[in-house]
């Protein structure tokens, strides 16, 4: 799943900063910007790759490494720092895995026409995000500060960064609630709140975020149900809310987008039954319900579209049989339906004739296929 966003990543950075790559643009720093940029610089260490290095004199747009800006304006339009091996440029020369330390300046809110702000993977960023970095740059539509130390809550009015098309904020320690503000951001693409210590509810109007199609809030605590006006999310394709403490049943309008790809909801504390939209779902790949306690019998929705590489719905309190349409489905790889209560023969063919007894284990009334004779 990584791939494909880092793909789309780097491409919405480069649209936001081509024409400032070019060496007939304005190549001198705006001398408001350059001190900003000074001054964000001055909260930041990092010694083994030299990332500052080149940060000095006054060619900012075209000689400070990760600067880039607006050729038509000098201004700068896109700090992207990327540590670890996720930056090609240093990955090809060998240079990843170092370590930057400090916090982000509130300094950076000076650079009013900032549309990408990339500070990812330096392990060791820590503070909070500058609470004035919604009001002070209205132009962003990248931000991304995945894998830090940062800490504090989500500034209250994300929602008015209005052209905001990514938002990722994982594997940090940010803590705080989802604000209810971000239902706002009528612009964002994908949203990763991933590995935090989130709490509190999604936001009941959640779904008016139409043009989102990633939503990964998994590893919170985030509590309350699942908004039902997630269904009009019409572009999601991944949704991951696993290893939360989410209530409550399944929206059955979950499954209304076409293009919806892989569902992950498991460990959390769903109750309720599976609704029947989701399996006939044309385009779900990935359905993972585990660890819940979800009840009633499994839909007996399958059908030749259904194609999934993961089924799992173990560790619930599914009843019933095992649905017999699903030896009709194109594919399943991986199938779990261990540990619940079905009861019944499981049918014979495919796929059900290369699956193992831990598929179906901690079923007590199942027999046949790889599990004791009927």
């Amino acid at each position: 799943m990584a791939t494909p966003f880092l793909a789309f990543l780097f491409l919405l950075i480069l649209i936001a900063s081509a024409a400032a790559s070019s060496a007939e643009g304005a190549t001198k720093c705006n001398a408001s910007d350059r001190e900003a940029l000074l001054s964000f610089r001055s909260a930041l260490s990092e010694s083994r790759l030299g990332i500052f290095s080149s940060w000095s004199g006054d060619e900012c747009c075209s000689k400070w490494y990760g600067v880039s800006c607006d050729p038509s304006s000098g201004r700068v339009a896109g700090i992207s720092l990327r540590g670890e091996s996720q930056d090609p440029i240093l990955s090809s020369a060998g240079l990843s895995g170092a370590l930057m330390y400090g916090r982000i300046s509130s300094d950076l809110c000076r650079l009013d026409r900032l549309t990408t702000l990339v500070l990812a993977d330096w392990k060791h960023i820590s503070g909070p995000i500058p609470s004035c970095l919604p009001s002070s740059l209205p132009l962003l539509r990248i931000l991304d500060l995945v894998g830090n130390r940062l800490s504090g809550p989500i500034p209250d009015d994300i929602g008015t960064l209005s052209r905001l098309a990514v938002l990722n904020l994982a594997d940090n320690q940010i803590s705080g609630t989802i604000p209810p503000s971000i239902s706002s951001l009528s612009a964002l693409m994908h949203l990763d709140l991933s590995s935090n210590r989130i709490s509190g509810p999604i936001p009941t109007d959640f779904g008016n975020i139409a043009m989102l199609s990633r939503v990964l809030l998994a590893r919170n605590r985030i509590s309350g149900g699942i908004p039902s006006s997630a269904g009009r999310m019409l572009r999601l394709a991944d949704l991951d809310l696993s290893e939360n403490r989410i209530s409550g049943a399944i929206p059955t309008s979950l499954g209304s987008s076409s293009v919806l790809s892989s569902v992950y909801l498991g460990s959390n504390k769903l109750t309720g039954e599976i609704p029947s939209s989701m399996i006939e779902s044309r385009g779900l790949n990935i359905l993972n319900l585990s660890r819940n306690a979800i009840g009633g019998e499994i839909p007996d929705a399958f059908g030749g579209w259904s194609y999934y590489t993961a089924l799992d719905l173990s560790h619930n309190q599914l009843t019933g049989s095992v649905p017999a349409t699903l030896a009709s489905a194109a594919y399943v790889g991986h199938l779990d339906l261990s540990n619940n209560q079905l009861r019944g023969s499981i049918p014979a063919g495919t796929p059900f004739n290369r699956l193992d007894a831990a598929s179906f284990d901690g079923n007590d009334g199942l027999c046949g296929g790889p599990l004791p004779a009927c």
